[in-house]
Formats: C-alpha cells, structure tokens, sequence
C-alpha cells in the first residue's frame, strides 16, 4: 500500500524516528543495511536513503567508517524528572499501528514514569487462551475475544496501574481503550478510582492516516495483526479516524508531518508539571 499525501521517505524517516525515541532503537546500536531496511519497508533503496538523510541532519543517526549507520548517542533521553505531588496516570489509547506504545515508551523515558503496556502484560496468556478456548492467537475480532477474553485483559491492565499508583508510582497505560474512551461513565469511574487513589489522569489519543497504520502493523508483523491485514479494507472502513475521547483530552497525531512524538510528549509532560 503507497502512502497518500506524504512522501514515503518521510513517513520511514518517522517511523525510525519514534523506534529511536522510544529506546526500541538504542543509543550506539547498528542499523540493518540500507538493503534490509528496503525490503522491510517494501521499497526500493531510494526513499530508505533519504530517509536516512533526515535523521541524519535531525542528530538522530551517524554513518561511522567500519561501521555504517548507528543510532546517535545524542539522541539518548535526558535525565529523568523527579517525580513530585501525586502520581499521574496517563491513558494512551489509539487504533492498532497508531504509534501509541511508541509514545507511551517515550513518556516513559522522558519522566522515568513506568510503563504498562495491555500486549506487553497480557499477549501471551491472551494467546493461549484463545488458542485453548479454540480460537487462534490472531483473534482479536471475535465475539469470543470480546465478551470472554478482552474483559479480563484490560482488568490486568487495570490491576497493574492500581499497584503501581499505590505504591506513589507515576505510570503511562497503552492500550487501544476504544470501548474505554467511548463511555464517560468509564472515565468518571476511573477517575474517582484513581482520586481515591491518591493519583490525577490525563488522557491521550493518537491520531494518524491509514497508511501510518498499515506501513506500522505491516512491519512490526505481529500474529495479532493478521485479520487486520488480511481484511484491511473491511477493518480501516469500520474505523472511526475521527475518533474522539469522551473526556478531556490531548491529541497526538502520528504521521510524516507532525510535530516529532518526542515534542509532543514533552510538551504533554510540562503541562503535567507546571
């Protein structure tokens, strides 16, 4: 699938940009050859050069002799904030490929909050529950998915950042939360949970085009993503790209030209501080 509205090697150059950001990408690690790199983005050397172009000129990459294309030790976060008051909890919901980890590991990095991630905690059990229920590990589409499983995912979430909150822990939560961000009566709840908690919220959604999202899940090729890219025109037509949380909250958006995901999460993070 070509990119609509924006150059592909902008839209490449993002999406190592945010690994980068996030730590996926370490500082000092080596890059894969401009070859591999070609084949996993399903293009020719060409956009992959000029990509590589732009993270150069942003600090983010060097080409070292010997060595080839490194991630910049520059592009390290700086030193955690300390943490000060109560404890935040920041909800990061957006659809499959979005970037909303990415972000939430950004954040992370940036405070030294912890980091929770719904697959993260929960992918295995998931899958082989499903797969022992008689399903597969790509199921996330079902009825049995969605009335027997995903309930008891998203509790594991939950539990997780209640733990953390009571022990004074400050966490980013990343998840898809569509159901969770459709009803204000879940984010009253969860904001009195958390106010008795002695913790505040804050919620992020992150907006990108279709084709962000389907150059992420292509790439990352996770078992859990094989419905979606097999039916992609029957899943991104049921999805509301307009989406809007029904609470207070703070849009991120996540394609070729957007502020880069670290600026916004700065600037998310000094609206949580000042």
């Amino acid at each position: 699938m070509e990119a609509t509205g924006e150059a592909r090697h902008r839209q490449i150059a993002r999406e190592l940009r945010n690994e980068i950001e996030a730590g996926r990408l370490r500082p000092g690690q080596k890059l894969p050859s401009t070859r591999a790199l070609a084949a996993q983005f399903g293009v020719s050397v060409a956009p992959i050069n000029d990509a590589m172009a732009i993270l150069e000129k942003d600090g983010l990459v060097v080409t070292r002799p010997r060595s080839g294309r490194v991630v910049s030790e520059a592009a390290a976060p700086g030193a955690p904030r300390r943490r000060t008051g109560r404890p935040q909890v920041i909800y990061v919901g957006g659809y499959a490929g979005s970037g909303k980890t990415e972000f939430g590991r950004t954040l992370a990095r940036l405070s030294g909050w912890a980091m929770l991630d719904k697959d993260t905690l929960t992918r295995s059990v998931v899958d082989m529950a499903l797969t022992q229920l008689g399903s597969t590990a790509s199921d996330r589409e079902s009825a049995l998915y969605l009335k027997q499983v995903r309930p008891v995912e998203y509790e594991c979430l939950a539990a997780a950042i209640r733990e953390n909150v009571g022990c004074g822990v400050s966490v980013i939560a990343t998840a898809p939360f569509i159901k969770e961000f459709s009803s204000e009566a879940w984010f009253r709840r969860t904001a009195v949970e958390l106010d008795t908690l002695g913790a505040d919220m804050t919620v992020a959604w992150i907006r990108c085009t279709p084709e962000s999202m389907h150059s992420y899940i292509t790439r990352r090729g996770a078992a859990r993503d094989s419905w979606k890219l097999a039916h992609w025109d029957e899943y991104i037509t049921g999805a509301d790209l307009e989406f809007t949380p029904a609470w207070e909250h703070t849009i991120v958006t996540n394609d070729a030209d957007s502020p880069p995901l670290r600026e916004q999460a700065q600037a998310l993070i000094k609206s949580l501080m000042d």
